[in-house]
Parts: structure tokens; C-alpha cells; sequence
């Protein structure tokens, strides 16, 4: 099957290290060597502690801004703290273009929301910015933030051709997947509710490789820019997304199938990592299924593809579906409605298999690109019917890559129900297998979106019910990867985080679990434009933090800019300490005589 054959060939030459390790036994074998560890400095003992950071000096964390800087800043948060502005500003920016013409349009945006969100028109005008921030300790993650400027009605007819196989369109057969993975009109425009991500609709594969030689760019832009720097991928803009929903919808079904053997043999609700099934109770379940013979099954699990405990964990269950064994016609699952059984394949056509292979290999091509730019690629979270695969697909890269150390990080999404089960498993995955782990946490930003298509669509909502339980499981899982990196070196966590409580928390374990700054194993990110009180005293207390740094030109990055301001009012009305930081230090300038302040 065409989606075996070509995850099998990014996991090809790759050893099965060992079966599932607990927890306290893994971190026991990584501990003992963290003292000596290159890089790792001195015992504990001997080291300073980590640095006590104060939020709340205006005085540090405004030093790299000009007052100027801070009454745009002022202005541009409280234009987005009004609701009635914002309801109407695609309106208001139209009229304000045609009034003042083009180039006045321009400098306009320069001066106010462009000058405070984005960096710069292309390459060269970025540095600055980039050295400056540098300066004072903080770093950049570069994303070129142009956006196809399309009607809602051209979106949704883009989405709808490139999410339907061809077999679907011809109507010669009913799709098989589930409504969660199939493309529907209401929601063909993936931008609506979508408050900060970009969006790419698939046009043709000639669009693709264009996406893929301006990832490249940034690849190289950050490169130079410094010896430390991100970069920002999609993998929507890298191919045709009809497969990314397939591929989801066998992943999904798959693991849906472990879990219904894991409750025939009384072990529902064990958590995912823990969840242990016995062959030889599985091999006969799966024999009066009628999916395959006694023969064939004991052929699946074998002491050089599962290990020889006598049980399958999760991982070893995933890794059938990309193992090179005479598997793939076997991919089959019982569908609980019907009781038939049902292929978990769909038939690709010999042009849409042609399109995955590219997909995967402009992957390839970037982080082959990254490495050699020093250069760590972050690869952005997605729709939840598009991030099975997505995440599945960075894994195979992390694999690949990710061998001395963390080139390629994935992003977890906090806010969905599952997400401590995803990063439990890969780290353990990570573990297992030797490869370095990486990790970006974030809260999510598909929130309403993925609210609405669940109840129009209907099936379970995978969001957290509200943002308590979302600060609850982002905590959850940050302190699990912090555990995991006070004895794993190698392993390394982007808390991608404008929450003050976040970073106090943060800093509170790195303390306790003697994580210090110059290991460069936890860093923090922020948006450009927002934060600068968490983000400065940190980049000056020693902290590695970055800055999400967007560029392009004024009018292509407008589609960007309107969600920016979106997002900023979801997060400005509820929190107005960023403004009253930023009059407080004001304030201290005017009566200090500081107002005319230069940077130093």
C-alpha cells in the first residue's frame, strides 16, 4: 500500500533498540552519565543557581525598546483590545487604502501593526532586528508570513478538490474514512476561527515546490543570522493534504483497534504509554476475526520486530503499519456499526502515490538543508483531522535527523484531550529507539475552529473543555518533559508560552530539578510584538529564548496581520498587565529624564 511503502522508506535501516522501559529504569541509565556529559559543566553542587527572574521591571525589560517603541506598542495593543475596531477592520484597512493610495497605505502599516508584529520586507531587512534582539539575548524563529490572498469561496472550492481522492470524485465508491477525515464544504475555508496559524490550500505541485524554495530561504536566512536560530515548516504548504487525511484516518482506526483489544482483555483505561497486550490472547482475537490465519499472525510477532516479552505495547502496534513485513494486505479493521470488516487503505491512483513520494521528499530536502545551516526546524501543529499524520511524519524525520542532537522539533498541542498520551508515547518512542527528542508545547490555535466542525459534523470535540483543564494539561505535560530532561541530556523543550503563570512554573521546576540556562536544554518562545516583559528578562537573565519572527511584504502579509490583531484581543482584554507595564515604564522615563532613551 502506498502509505506503508513510503513511511517504510523514511524507516528503513532503523534498529528496534528495546521493549517498553519503565519510566524510573530509563532515567536511572541517563542520569548516571549526566555529570560527565560534554557541555553538562561541573556536579551540581559547585553551580550557580538558576537565575531569579523578575517580570515586573519595566526598567530591564523595556531597555532594548526607544520610547517610541513603547507608545506604538501602547497604541497597536489597545487598537486590539476593542472589539467594535476589530469587527470592522478589513473594512477600515480597505478605506484607509484607498484614501491615502499605496505608498502611504504603507508606511502607515510600517509605523503601526506591520512595524509591530513583522520584521521586515524580505531577507536583508530582518537583520537588524534580528541582530538587535540578539544583543540582548533573544533569539528568532523565522516564518515567512505570506499568505494566499483568496475569497472564502475560492478556499473552499481549493480545499474540497485537494481533500477528495480521485476515487471519491468519480463516485465510484463511498469514502471509508470517518466523518472527522473527510472534507466537508462548511469548513473548506480553514482560515474561519483560526485566529494566528498561516493556512496553505493546495493548488499544484509546482505550488508546493515554491512553498518548499521559501522554507529554504528562511532556512538559510536564520543560518546567518546566528549559530542558534528556528525555522518554521507546514506540512500543508509541502503537498497535496488529501493524503495527510488518509493517512490520519489509518492512523486513527489503528490505534482505535489497540485500544478495543486492550479493553477484551481488561485493560481499558490504563494510560496509553502503560497499555500492555498479550500476544497470545491478541493472536487469537485477531484469528476469529477472520482478518488473517493463526500462520500469518505469528509472523507479525516475532522477537526481531516486538522484542520477546510476550506483549504488545502501543509503539510495537504503530510500527506495524510501516514494518517491512507482508503486512499491508492485512490492514484491515472491524467496524464497530456493521461488524464487517473494512480495508484501512483507500486505493491511491498512480499520480496521487507520485504526489506523496514529493511530499516526503521536500521534507527531506529541508532538514537535509537545516542540518547543514545549523539550523533546528520546528514543525507547526495543524487541524487535528491533519496532525496524526503530520506528527507520524516528523517522527519519521526526528528518526532520521534528530541523531546527535535535536534538529527537528514537533509541536504538541495542549489544548487537546489526547496530548499527554502523544508526548508520553514520544518520548518513549525517542527512548527506545536513541534518538534525541524535541519538542515545541503550545496551548493550540485552532480552538473555534475545531469546536464548531465537531458539533456540525458530529463526533467527540477533542478539545479541553475550558482553558483551566487547557493550563492544566500544558502543565502536565511540560513538567513530565522537564523530568525527562533532567535525566536526558540529549532531549530539549520549547515552552512556546505568553502566560506568566507558564514561565513562573517553568523556572520553579528547572529550579528544583537542577536545570540550569547554559544547558540549553529548556527554551522559551514568544510572538514578536508581545511579551517583550517575558521575554528580555529572561534573554538577559541567560535564559535561550526566542522570538516568533514573521516577514514579507506589507500587502502579502496583511491575511497575517488580521489574525495577529484576532488573536491579540483574545489575549489583551483578559490580561491588561502588558499595557500597564509598558505606561508604568513610560511613566519612569518622563520623570527620570529618560525619555529619550537609546538602546545599549
Amino acid at each position: 500500500m502506498a502509505v506503508r511503502r513510503i513511511v517504510s522508506a523514511l524507516r528503513r535501516g532503523t534498529p528496534r533498540i528495546a521493549q517498553l522501559s519503565t519510566a524510573p529504569a530509563a532515567r536511572e541509565q541517563t542520569a548516571a552519565g549526566r555529570e560527565a556529559a560534554p557541555g553538562c559543566g561541573t556536579a551540581e553542587a559547585a553551580r550557580p543557581p538558576v537565575p531569579v527572574v523578575d517580570f515586573g521591571n519595566t526598567q530591564e525589560a523595556y531597555r532594548s525598546r526607544r520610547s517610541w517603541e513603547l507608545v506604538r506598542s501602547l497604541l497597536v495593543l489597545r487598537l486590539c483590545a476593542s472589539s467594535a475596531l476589530l469587527a470592522h477592520h478589513e473594512q477600515l484597512l480597505h478605506i484607509a487604502r484607498r484614501f491615502l493610495g499605496q505608498r502611504l497605505f504603507e508606511k502607515l502599516m510600517k509605523m503601526t501593526f506591520y512595524g509591530q508584529f513583522v520584521a521586515g520586507e524580505d531577507q536583508e531587512s530582518i537583520r537588524p532586528l534580528i541582530r538587535h534582539n540578539r544583543a540582548f539575548g533573544v533569539g528568532s524563529i523565522l516564518d515567512y508570513g505570506v499568505e494566499e490572498d483568496l475569497s472564502p469561496q475560492e478556499a473552499e472550492r481549493k480545499e474540497m478538490e485537494s481533500c477528495t481522492s480521485a476515487v471519491e470524485r468519480e463516485g465510484s465508491g463511498t469514502s471509508k474514512r470517518e466523518k472527522q477525515y473527510q472534507a466537508h464544504p462548511a469548513f473548506g475555508d480553514r482560515r474561519d476561527g483560526v485566529i494566528s496559524a498561516r493556512t496553505y490550500f493546495y493548488a499544484n505541485e509546482a505550488k508546493c515546490d515554491s512553498h518548499m524554495e521559501t522554507f529554504l530561504a528562511c532556512i538559510e536566512a536564520a543560518g546567518q543570522a546566528s549559530e542558534d536560530g528556528f525555522s518554521a515548516i507546514k506540512l500543508t504548504a509541502l503537498g497535496r493534504p488529501q493524503f495527510l487525511l488518509q493517512f490520519s484516518d489509518v492512523l486513527t482506526k489503528w490505534r482505535r483497534f489497540f485500544h478495543q483489544m486492550a479493553a477484551e482483555q481488561g485493560k481499558a483505561g490504563v494510560a496509553a504509554v502503560d497499555t500492555k497486550l498479550e500476544v497470545a490472547a491478541l493472536q487469537e482475537s485477531v484469528a476469529k476475526m477472520g482478518i488473517a490465519s493463526r500462520t500469518e499472525i505469528k509472523n507479525w510477532f516475532t522477537a526481531e520486530t516486538l522484542g520477546v516479552s510476550g506483549t504488545v505495547d502501543l509503539l510495537d502496534w504503530s510500527s506495524l503499519i510501516d514494518s517491512r513485513t507482508e503486512l499491508s494486505k492485512h490492514l484491515v479493521v472491524p467496524n464497530m456499526q456493521t461488524g464487517q470488516l473494512e480495508p484501512l487503505l483507500s486505493r491511491f491512483t498512480t499520480e496521487e502515490e507520485q504526489q506523496m513520494t514529493r511530499m516526503l521528499q521536500r521534507m527531506d530536502v529541508l532538514a537535509k538543508r537545516a542540518t547543514e545551516m545549523g539550523v533546528r526546524l520546528m514543525v507547526d501543529a495543524e487541524q487535528t483531522y491533519f496532525q496524526p499524520a503530520i506528527s507520524r511524519l516528523t517522527l519519521a524525520m526526528q528518526r532520521k535527523f534528530n541523531v546527535g542532537k535535536p534538529l527537528i522539533f514537533n509541536t504538541y498541542q495542549c489544548y487537546l484531550k489526547d496530548a499527554y498520551d502523544n508526548i508520553t508515547l514520544d518520548v518513549e518512542l525517542a527512548r527506545r529507539e536513541g534518538w534525541c527528542f524535541g519538542a515545541k508545547l503550545v496551548r493550540g490555535a485552532y480552538m473555534a475552529q475545531e469546536r464548531s466542525r465537531a458539533a456540525e459534523i458530529g463526533y467527540e470535540d477533542p478539545i479541553h473543555p475550558t482553558y483551566e483543564a487547557t493550563n492544566a494539561m500544558y502543565h502536565r505535560c511540560l513538567n513530565y518533559i522537564l523530568e525527562e530532561l533532567k535525566h536526558n541530556t540529549r532531549a530539549k523543550v520549547m515552552v512556546a508560552s505568553h502566560n506568566e503563570d507558564t514561565v513562573h512554573f517553568t523556572l520553579h521546576r528547572m529550579k528544583e530539578l537542577g536545570l540550569y540556562p547554559a544547558d540549553r536544554q529548556v527554551y522559551f518562545g514568544q510572538l514578536l510584538g508581545m511579551c517583550d516583559q517575558i521575554s528580555f528578562p529572561l534573554g538577559q537573565a541567560g535564559f535561550p529564548v526566542y522570538k516568533y519572527v514573521p516577514y514579507g511584504p506589507v500587502m502579502e502579509v496583511l491575511p497575517y496581520l488580521s489574525r495577529r490583531a484576532m488573536e491579540n484581543s483574545s489575549v489583551m482584554k483578559g490580561a491588561r498587565r502588558e499595557r500597564q507595564l509598558l505606561w508604568q515604564e513610560l511613566k519612569r522615563r518622563v520623570c527620570t529624564g529618560s525619555l529619550f532613551h537609546r538602546p545599549a
